[in-house]
């Protein structure tokens, strides 16, 4: 059994400042820039004034307005997604009261952390607010069996992850899964299978357009936990190019 890696489902006042013509400006332009970066437009959808690509990834108006901004020699091997800072060594993840309350949730985030943490990147990850962090990620609570993040801005890891709690009755691996993929978004990865998710419900775009493959890593990686979907045999473990990725960028 397949699950889709999000579901679009985001209400207008708890992620935007506001709603109405400014929201709706504010989004048409978001749109744009990431056209003009290489997104496809069939890959970015707008849900409620929000903004996503690759189904689970929001973008914000600053991080839409960095894409255009990078010129050549850029540090970024996905073109289109920004990435973390290196004044950022110690980012809290701070789950909310009712994140805690699922037990499988909670489990899996713990797992998630030591996911990131067994790699001996330039940074590392601790659950709970800490004065020592330079960077906050607020794990939340949304409906449903999958999950939702977004892209890098200004140095920073996006600062919210949302994890449905319908995954409770998954195993801890699933979740462990669904965590590790969502902080992947936070850090700036795109889904491997970017050019081809037809097995997901539909692609991000064809091949050539959206996305520089990073160095070492192949087009095509069935194992890599940032596949846009995941079953519910999920290990919740890195591949080993999920590994190479990740330490060719950080």
């Amino acid at each position: 059994m397949f699950k889709r890696a999000a579901v679009l489902v985001v209400s207008c006042g708890a992620l935007l400042s506001g709603c109405g013509d400014d929201a709706r400006v504010e989004s048409e332009e978001i749109r744009s820039n990431l056209i003009e970066a290489g997104f496809p437009s069939e890959d970015v959808k707008v849900v409620d004034g929000v903004v996503f690509v690759g189904g689970d990834a929001q973008v914000s108006l600053a991080a839409s307005q960095e894409m255009l901004q990078r010129g050549e020699g850029s540090a970024e091997h996905f073109k289109t997604t920004n990435l973390v800072g290196t004044s950022v060594t110690r980012i809290c993840i701070n789950p909310t009261p009712a994140f805690n309350g699922y037990t499988r949730l909670s489990q899996g985030l713990d797992l998630a952390i030591a996911n990131y943490n067994s790699l001996g990147l330039r940074f590392t990850m601790q659950r709970g607010s800490s004065p020592a962090c330079n960077a906050t990620i607020t794990a939340k609570t949304m409906a449903g069996a999958n999950g939702s993040s977004g892209y890098p801005s200004g140095g920073l890891p996006y600062g919210q992850i949302n994890i449905g709690t319908g995954l409770q009755t998954y195993s801890v691996d699933v979740n462990e899964h669904v965590i590790t993929h969502q902080l992947g978004h936070t850090l700036g990865l795109r889904h491997t299978d970017f050019f081809n998710t037809a097995g997901c419900g539909g692609g991000e775009g064809s091949s050539g357009v959206g996305a520089i493959l990073i160095p070492g890593t192949p087009s095509v990686d069935p194992l890599s936990i940032m596949n846009s979907c995941f079953t519910s045999s999920a290990t919740g473990e890195f591949s080993q190019y999920d590994i190479v990725a990740l330490n060719v960028l950080y």
